[in-house]
């Protein structure tokens, strides 16, 4: 193989067929929760494809199934720390002997580590972030407010740059992992609650939330017994408040105390989610559950929307009364004024919006 840092039009270097790939993806849940459909559509497509994953060792759980996809854990605050740590792991990679690479990253680390590898000859692909639009469209002034790419189109776009193509329909949901025998006698509905963000500018306001699943439950017209909350988070704010909600609404539960891995599983089996524009609602939909989110200083538009979720399954903050929104793709950059924006979202309609999603299910 030679040396190219230009895209290649097929699946084929040097008239050799590109059969293993090494894709990077490493940071956040919901990014990676994002890239689990894709590559599950590329390895449906492509059955004679093998892939090494280079991420953090917390998401494996994600990807424990499949027997054509090796998982790399990168120890970012370990043995692959700095630039003696990537050059380190570098060797780990290139003992691999993949084809081509795909970095799905893109950022300093990644770039690091690929210039470790030029030696090797490995065609190479990488994300188009799009970055620029996104702060055109986050902006305050002149905002260019339209919907960007998807972040899954983002990633299924770099693979083309290698000749890959990946459909991202319904066939790229992720089979859900195998429950307990308990778990398949349950006959309820069971509904997901992840109250939380890791940014105050997607936060719904807790009371909010508390009034929204109350009036959620004075619209049943069946018994209480009949469904059941679950609640997510676990950093130790969260803790405490989601111990509470589990008093306030008697018959509920929470993950607290369940490894990554289990909460998987209890997710997959999920009649709903209810959750913020965060992990947890990336981690329902690439199961295909029906999930429910809401919006604040954020926005679909910026390409992170749950993975083929109805449009209609989302409540965002009113663009009338706060028109520079959305101010953040992430949700960190809250202008001043801009600190209320979800407070627009009424309770009654986060509670009737849940209704409807689970009688449109059933």
């Amino acid at each position: 193989m030679t040396t190219s840092s230009t895209p290649f039009s097929g699946p084929e270097n040097n008239g050799f067929p590109i059969q293993h790939l090494l894709v990077i993806r490493l940071s956040a849940m919901g990014d990676v929760a994002l890239l689990a459909p894709v590559l599950y559509a590329l390895l449906s497509q492509y059955p004679h494809l093998k892939l090494s994953l280079l991420s953090l060792e917390k998401w494996r759980p994600i990807f424990n199934d499949h027997p054509r996809l090796n998982f790399i854990a990168a120890q970012t605050k370990g043995q692959h720390q700095g630039i003696l740590g990537l050059w380190r792991l570098s060797r780990q990679l290139k003992a691999l002997k993949p084809d081509a690479i795909v970095d799905l990253h893109q950022v300093l680390r990644s770039q690091i580590l690929r210039s470790f590898l030029p030696g090797t000859s490995y065609p190479t692909a990488v994300i188009n972030k799009g970055r620029q639009e996104k702060r055109a469209l986050t902006k305050i002034k002149n905002k260019v407010f339209k919907p960007l790419p998807h972040t899954t189109e983002r990633y299924a776009t770099a693979f083309a740059q290698l000749g890959f193509n990946v459909p991202l329909d319904h066939s790229a949901l992720l089979p859900k992992p195998s429950s307990s025998a308990a778990h398949a006698k349950v006959s309820h509905t069971r509904i997901g609650i992840a109250p939380f963000a890791a940014h105050a500018g997607k936060q719904y306001p807790l009371e909010k939330m508390k009034a929204a699943l109350a009036l959620f439950q004075e619209m049943q017209t069946v018994p209480p017994q009949n469904y059941s909350f679950l609640f997510f988070g676990g950093g130790p704010v969260e803790q405490p408040l989601i111990e509470q909600l589990c008093k306030d609404f008697p018959g509920s539960s929470h993950a607290l105390k369940l490894s990554f891995e289990e909460e998987l599983i209890e997710i997959a089996q999920l009649d709903l989610m209810l959750a913020m524009d965060s992990g947890n609602a990336h981690l329902a939909a690439m199961y295909g559950v029906p999930t429910l989110t809401l919006w604040g200083n954020t926005h679909p538009y910026a390409g992170f929307y749950p993975f083929l979720q109805d449009p209609n399954n989302a409540l965002l903050a009113d663009r009338e009364k706060y028109p520079h929104l959305p101010t953040s793709v992430f949700g960190k950059k809250v202008p001043k004024g801009y600190e209320n924006v979800m407070e627009t979202i009424d309770p009654s309609a986060v509670a009737q919006k849940m209704r409807v999603i689970l009688e449109q299910a059933n």
